[in-house]
């Protein structure tokens, strides 16, 4: 099941992507939870999707690909990487990743991201399949060049716009380790990654994670970027797709 928010009439809706339409539904209380149709349905053509979740934290995972790590020969982290993106960074598809005055060297990054369902505090890993609502697209859009000015990364990663997800929670995949994200730089891969080829997999970071903070509905663990991370021009466009899942598109411009 595709559960996405989208803008239609100035009113931010939600809705379930089936058969290329969409369908309102609204939440009978917690965000997720029960729901019930309103009966509504719109074209994906006559609305603007949202980010399909808002977070109150964006959790990123540094160098958390084997393969991410062989192209800079780091060695390989003993313990999660782990940083913060806040919530203003976020953007849904389509909008537009704005390149700011501070930097000269944008980098894209593409992601496999997992969005949380429920409250967790100190989550074992075999009990993280409990939390998960859905895993969705992301890119972790960096200024390259301010990075190693910041040991913590954050000035470098939490710029606006610089989070997109999207375009919706895919709530229906039994095994993300199969699935392989893919990054396209106006329509030439540049980034190919299997998700098992994480270093640190899906259960583990959210037991690490949330033996350090309280993970809420909505909030979303970026699990790190494949090879091939590269730069971002304004006018290029750039495409997160992942199999069973969908495409996130962005293009970027000058602030």
């Amino acid at each position: 099941m595709k559960i996405l928010r989208f803008l239609e009439d100035q009113k931010e809706r939600w809705g379930i992507f089936k058969n290329d339409s969409v369908m309102e539904i609204i939440w009978e209380d917690e965000v997720p939870g029960d729901y019930s149709f309103s009966g509504k349905e719109f074209s994906l053509d006559n609305i603007k999707l949202l980010s399909p979740c808002a977070p109150t934290k964006v959790i990123c995972i540094g160098l958390n690909y084997r393969s991410h790590a062989e192209e800079f020969q780091f060695k390989l982290p003993a313990e999660p990487i782990i940083f913060l993106k806040p919530s203003t960074a976020v953007i849904g598809t389509g909008e537009s990743i704005y390149l700011p005055a501070q930097s000269q060297r944008v980098d894209y990054e593409a992601e496999f991201a997992v969005v949380i369902g429920k409250k967790a505090r100190h989550v074992s890993a075999a009990q993280a399949y409990k939390y998960i609502w859905g895993y969705t697209c992301a890119n972790d859009v960096t200024a390259r060049d301010l990075q190693p000015q910041d040991g913590q990364w954050t000035y470098s990663k939490s710029f606006d716009t610089f989070s997109p997800i999207g375009p919706w929670i895919e709530t229906e995949i039994e095994d993300p380790y199969q699935l392989e994200v893919v990054g396209l730089l106006n329509g030439v891969e540049v980034q190919r990654g299997q998700i098992s080829d994480l270093i640190f997999n899906i259960e583990e970071l959210i037991e690490y994670i949330s033996g350090c903070m309280t993970l809420l509905p909505g909030d979303v663990i970026m699990t790190g970027t494949p090879a091939g991370i590269g730069q971002l021009n304004e006018g290029d466009i750039f495409t997160v797709n992942i199999d069973q899942i969908g495409k996130l598109q962005n293009s970027a411009a000058s602030e």
